[in-house]
């Protein structure tokens, strides 16, 4: 606190012996700083957040309930909140990690977004990708650990399932609710979906008939 460092609430804020937290940045109620953690300076972590082993680089927040762990998070990178990071995650600058996704072993370069409720691990993601909510890297087969690979500039649309080993090459586009089993070609559109079925009024002839029961 004398370095510049803010604890909102030094009575619920625990920070182990060697770890070290740069100036200006903000210390949240309920915060957990163990091991060999860094924060860089501008930071803000907290509330309720665990970060062990990790370095955290400066202007970086990791919002409400995260928990990181032997993890490296660059610098403008917004992690948050519920996130959890699990060892082997690499963030570039400007990465935003939402809210309900988890990674492991997974690098996110720079400008790549994966905002809610999405499981990455053992992937490689390049810069400015967007995974839309609901993707999962399939990377245990049962037996082993498989890695996907993403290249820059890819649009994953949301409740996509990518089965490793795969990789996606520069500047394709994965539709929604498409399960990737094999590699797609740079720029290209994966796409697998049933056909749509539309029936003309099936709704108004169902309710009829439970109205009349």
């Amino acid at each position: 606190m004398r370095a510049g460092v803010t604890v909102v609430d030094p009575a619920s804020t625990w920070v182990e012996h060697g770890v070290r937290v740069g100036a200006d940045s903000v210390l949240n109620p309920g915060t957990t700083l163990q091991g060999g953690t860094v924060i860089g300076p501008r930071c803000r972590i907290g509330p309720n957040t665990r970060v062990r082993d990790s370095r955290v680089a400066p202007d970086t927040v990791v919002a409400d309930c995260c928990v990181v762990e032997e993890a490296s998070i660059g610098p403008r990178c917004r992690v948050g909140p519920f996130a959890r990071l699990r060892p082997g995650t690499r963030l570039a600058a400007g990465v935003h990690v939402g809210n309900f996704v988890e990674t492991k072993k997974a690098r996110l370069g720079a400008g790549a977004k994966a905002g809610h409720l999405s499981y990455l691990g053992d992937a490689e993601i390049g810069r400015r990708v967007n995974v839309g909510a609901g993707t999962i890297t399939c990377n245990y087969d049962g037996y082993a650990k498989h890695q996907t690979v993403i290249g820059d500039d890819v649009f994953i649309g949301s409740d996509t399932q990518l089965v490793a080993p795969v990789r996606v090459g520069k500047g394709a586009l994965i539709a929604a609710g498409t399960t990737v089993t094999k590699d797609v070609p740079a720029g290209a559109l994966a796409v697998s979906r049933a056909p749509q079925k539309t029936v003309d009024g099936w709704a108004a002839r169902r309710r009829g008939l439970l109205e009349k029961k």
